[in-house]
């Protein structure tokens, strides 16, 4: 039978036998079916039939209008009168090194080697444009009023010279702000600025934080402060506080008109929100003002904010003074209304792949890095000498991505416009959004520590890569039907090679970063098909939000660099039963505590209600011989205002100036009795503590 393509005949060679039938059907064949075939031969009208004809086998000629000759069976046969070799002594053959492989697994191996090279005739995908008409449209509008390529290139320059000056001067409304008559002008300060240092920054009796009243300053903040956290656990009397913005205090749940108070290592802006001083949308000013050592804050919810009670007292405290005027305003939603803007005009009248990928790269980097999503910076000549730093490797990283990762392939000669707008626009703005629309995921950054003390992490992570799983598999065949399979499992065999190196390296941790994420997942999208052209436009975005944010981490980290204020793992003071004295006008509690473990602790360090009080050194120094070797607090007065609070202690080790994990609280109670702290560090999962023993032999 001749094979034919496209409706065109396209015989074989001479020495390719196409059909050969069984002998003894041969002689069953009637005198009329092959005369039937001879004549539908010689006239040339159409491509012989093989069951009409089963007496001869069709071989093509050199000239493509020639008469098919005819060669008998018997001619056939005593052209190669060798026995056909069994299929199964042909595979053999070719697996003489691996005969212990079973037949049945090598036949399995061969044949998923067939199906991933793909097709015979591989198919190049093409999105064919749905209502072509209406997303043609932009482009002949613009051939039309534009002819000359040159007119369209001056207009492309036109288009972004105005993108760019009206971002800067929406930019620079946002900077002028009026001053507050008494205070000055407002000074910006990022979400998790605190008047209170954490990790001791205060010093001893806070006296690095002073002074605790009678001063104030006035202040702006940006927007989206309420989803402001804590990533690892901080301590508020004996609770602790992980995964939620730690503002302690404000206003009662029941009382209205109360003023707020909030403990002084409480996030302003997230005070200020809480207590309704400044929008959580658009940001704001205020006034905050230090009242000094305050008592019983109180939790509430407010402005979608639950604030965190302490019943006891705190030496830094404040408000946020009433009836303050101010102008100041987050612009960011304003300034991401413009980029969309412009670069969804500009997608859908552009057809160039480079000329619509590189200006919208550099809008959408622009607009995270000033805008959406800003470092912790608040001065914005360094804001905009930081980005710059970033921006340059990340168009290196962009012409990569551009000619070598597919997004050449997949936007070259693609038309239609509206769905390239909507699809990888629209997914690239959603993945450089990631702090506000994928902020519903709890999952802060891919690491074990993170995920086994985050609740939900452990699932989010579960259905991530459920999802991911399908889409690698849908991707994949649309790969082998390019074929196109084989070559990308060689370059992820190679990538996750490289990772298992990474993870088996010692002393370093393996980061999964966002722009590390993207450029792993960004050569599995090089097919012009809505899907792809979604997940593109998503890593893109992926990618852009990690370099304008937080820029170029490091894969391989250190456990030291990857911990930040978390629990070190390190052993903790052994404590006594604490000597308490009751008296009618002074009680006092006696603390003492066993030997450091080691040579490397030098000192311990004592909290009273989550303030340093007290730090000594025990050495055979001449300037530590006389030393305390125990630690005493007192109260005066029994039953008075003060000696009817809860009082919470916390003890750890030191070496030199720098104090280790504390233990979790023990509580002197307002009625004079002692609560022994639980055992363990202050923290709040158990993930927390199977890195303990990690952190031991690091500290030894």
């Amino acid at each position: 039978m001749v094979g034919t393509q496209d409706g065109v005949t396209s015989p074989k060679s001479a020495s390719q036998v196409h059909q050969l039938q069984n002998p003894e059907s041969l002689s069953s064949s009637s005198d009329s079916d092959n005369s039937a075939s001879t004549s539908n031969s010689s006239s040339g009208t159409g491509t012989p039939n093989p069951a009409t004809n089963s007496a001869t086998i069709l071989i093509a000629t050199d000239h493509p209008d020639a008469p098919l000759p005819e060669v008998t069976l018997v001619e056939a046969l005593e052209a190669d009168s060798s026995p056909p070799t069994p299929r199964f002594i042909q595979d053999a053959g070719s697996w003489k090194r691996w005969k212990w492989v079973p037949y049945p697994v090598r036949r399995s191996i061969v044949a998923v080697i067939r199906w991933a090279h793909g097709p015979v005739t591989p198919v190049r995908y093409r999105i064919k444009p749905l209502f072509p008409n209406i997303q043609y449209a932009p482009i002949l509008l613009l051939e039309k009023k534009f002819p000359r390529l040159r007119h369209r290139l001056w207009l492309l320059f036109f288009w972004l010279a105005m993108w760019i000056i009206t971002f800067a001067l929406v930019m620079r409304k946002e900077l002028d702000v009026d001053e507050i008559p008494g205070w000055g002008r407002p000074v910006s300060i990022g979400c998790g600025a605190a008047y209170w240092e954490m990790d001791n920054g205060c010093g001893l009796n806070g006296m690095q934080c002073r002074p605790f009243t009678s001063s104030g300053f006035a202040f702006k903040c940006p927007a989206n402060c309420a989803s402001y956290e804590v990533l690892n656990p901080r301590a508020v009397g004996d609770k602790e506080v992980v995964y939620r913005p730690l503002i302690v205090g404000g206003p009662p749940a029941t009382g209205l008109d109360i003023t707020p108070v909030y403990r002084g290592d409480s996030h302003l802006c997230g005070s200020a929100v809480h207590a309704g001083v400044v929008s959580n949308a658009h940001g704001g000013c205020g006034v905050v003002r230090l009242i000094g050592t305050q008592r019983n804050f109180s939790s509430s919810e407010r402005n979608g904010i639950e604030s965190i009670a302490f019943d006891s007292y705190f030496p830094l405290s404040f408000t946020f003074e009433e009836n303050v005027e101010c102008s100041a305003k987050d612009m960011r939603w304003a300034l991401l209304a413009i980029s969309v803007v412009f670069s969804t005009v500009l997608s859908v009248l552009i057809t160039s792949p480079h000329l619509f990928f590189f200006p919208v790269f550099t809008g959408i980097y622009w607009t995270v890095g000033l805008a959406t999503d800003p470092a912790n910076i608040t001065d914005v000549p360094s804001l905009i000498s930081r980005e710059l730093g970033s921006f340059l490797p990340a168009m290196l990283a962009a012409w990569v991505m551009y000619d070598h990762m597919g997004i050449r392939r997949a936007l070259s000669g693609l038309t239609a416009q509206f769905e390239k707008t909507v699809l990888w626009l629209g997914g690239a703005w959603v993945g450089a959004l990631t702090n506000y629309t994928f902020d519903f995921i709890p999952i802060q950054r891919l690491t074990p520590h993170d995920l086994a003390q985050q609740p939900g992490a452990r699932a989010a992570l579960a259905i991530i890569i459920i999802v991911l799983t399908i889409i690698v598999a849908s991707q994949a065949w649309f790969f082998r039907q390019e074929g196109r399979l084989v070559r990308f499992l060689k370059f992820y065999t190679i990538v996750g090679a490289v990772l298992i190196l990474c993870v088996i390296l010692p002393d370093l941790k393996l980061r999964i970063h966002h722009y590390i994420l993207a450029l792993l997942l960004l050569p599995g999208t090089s097919l012009q098909t809505r899907p792809s052209l979604l997940y593109q436009g998503l890593l893109v975005g992926l990618f852009i939000n990690g370099i304008a944010r937080w820029g170029w981490d490091p894969v391989l980290q250190t456990a030291y660099a990857l911990q930040g204020d978390a629990q070190l793992g390190s052993p903790l003071p052994s404590i006594s039963e604490p000597v308490i004295s009751l008296g009618r006008n002074i009680s006092s509690i006696t603390f003492t505590w066993g030997k450091p473990p080691g040579s490397i602790y030098d000192g311990i360090s004592v909290l009273v209600n989550d303030v340093e009080r007290f730090r000594t050194y025990f050495s055979n120094d001449e300037f530590d011989r006389n030393a305390p070797t125990n630690f005493t607090w007192t109260r005066e007065g029994q039953g008075e205002e003060v000696g009817w609070e809860n009082e919470y202690f916390r003890f750890a080790w030191m070496q030199g100036y720098k104090s280790e994990d504390y233990t979790k609280a023990g509580v002197w109670t307002g009625t004079g009795e002692w609560v022994t702290m639980a055992p363990g560090p202050s923290k709040v999962r158990r993930g927390l503590e199977m890195g303990m023993e990690e952190g031991r032999a690091r500290l030894a």
